[in-house]
């Protein structure tokens, strides 16, 4: 695990914290764990992170990774073979 140290937190943010790990019955050092890891997955949920590469980026990785995959199966079936794994997917309703 790493440990890090936050310095000037203000006093009334700390009295929140404080509070809070009262009420939920957590010490301070979890209760700003929780309050990092909620924070950070409402975040996450907000932002496509998919979106946060730009289009340049995303061409020069896939031109890195073109022709680099090796494999010793013909063309005709690994085509098959990623068609059998997909998933059906959700069902929609158009």
């Amino acid at each position: 695990m790493v440990n890090i140290t936050i310095r000037n937190i203000p006093e009334a943010l700390m009295n929140k914290i404080k509070l809070l790990s009262k009420v939920n019955r957590r010490s301070i050092n979890n209760e700003i764990l929780f309050i990092i890891e909620k924070g950070l997955e409402r975040q996450l949920a907000k932002s496509d992170i998919r979106n946060s590469i730009s289009k340049g980026t995303q061409m020069e990785i896939w031109r890195r990774l073109s022709g680099k995959w090796m494999d010793d199966r013909n063309t005709k079936y690994i085509i098959k073979d990623i068609y059998k794994s997909r998933s059906k997917g959700r069902k929609i309703n158009i």
